[in-house]
């Protein structure tokens, strides 16, 4: 079981894009934090009286996105904290010199709603479905507020803002955005235009899928082996063959293009 503990050093506990810790890393700013600081750090900011703020855990899609269109580069400025969710990332970063521990949403929602959120809490729920909900009121006997935005979410503004203002209205501290990325991102930036919004925005994509079963992780070997992407390649080929094999490998680009320009 994870211990939640108070952090030593209290500047972890800043939320100011010029925490000295931050880093720059393919023009988004990371916040280098292992797992156990990065739950404490949620768990202190979902207790806090501050305003709405949002999680993000950028994996290698996300870079291969924005080297083709830099539309949605503001939600990485616009959120609370950036944090890296692959190991492939930490490794780029290690060749540049610096550590960038990889933090998956995964781990990061099996360890709040296993050791942190407890029966009878609240917490809400965007994306998922009706089988996810009943998986977690039956295993953990939580209040799941949810709300199901419709389909090509991030070309609607109108139910962006609709999901916003469910997550602005509950009462929850915790709310699990999982409709994929972009979407997941513009949710939360709408939730924070309303005053009321309170609690931390987490960004997990199909964090959900994997806690209930539906979805496999990769073996722990396979995972020490940054080896995550073949795993869910072989499960899924017909999904994510693009994915992983045109539109991961830019990375390399990505990187070597970031480097020159440094």
């Amino acid at each position: 079981m994870t211990q939640i503990t108070m952090m030593e050093d209290n500047s972890l506990l800043l939320d100011r894009r010029d925490n000295a810790r931050n880093v720059e890393f393919l023009g988004v700013v990371f916040t280098p934090l292992n797992a156990q600081q990065l739950l404490e750090r949620v768990v202190q900011r979902a207790n806090s009286d501050e305003k709405f703020g949002f999680l993000i855990t950028p994996n290698v899609d996300h870079f291969a996105r924005l080297s083709k269109d830099d539309t949605y580069k503001h939600i990485y400025e616009n959120s609370w904290m950036n944090v890296s969710d692959s190991r492939i990332l930490e490794l780029f970063a290690k060749f540049s010199g610096f550590d960038l521990p990889a933090c998956p949403g995964s781990d990061l929602t099996a360890n709040l709603m296993n050791d942190v959120i407890k029966a009878g809490d609240d917490i809400t729920l965007i994306g998922g479905d009706a089988g996810i909900v009943e998986f977690l009121q039956n295993k953990y006997a939580v209040k799941v507020h949810w709300h199901e935005p419709p389909m090509g979410l991030k070309n609607k503004p109108d139910a962006l803002d609709e999901a916003g203002k469910f997550i602005a209205n509950s009462p929850a501290k915790y709310h699990f955005v999982c409709v994929g990325s972009p979407q997941q991102e513009l949710v939360c930036e709408a939730a924070m235009k309303y005053e009321n919004a309170k609690g931390v925005g987490l960004c997990v994509g199909a964090s959900m899928d994997f806690l209930a079963g539906r979805a496999k992780r990769a073996p722990k070997i396979m995972q020490q082996f940054r080896l995550e992407w073949l795993y869910r390649l072989l499960s899924e080929p017909k999904r994510l063959w693009k994915r992983y094999l045109i539109d991961g490998p830019r990375i390399f680009s990505v990187w070597l293009k970031w480097r020159k320009e440094k």
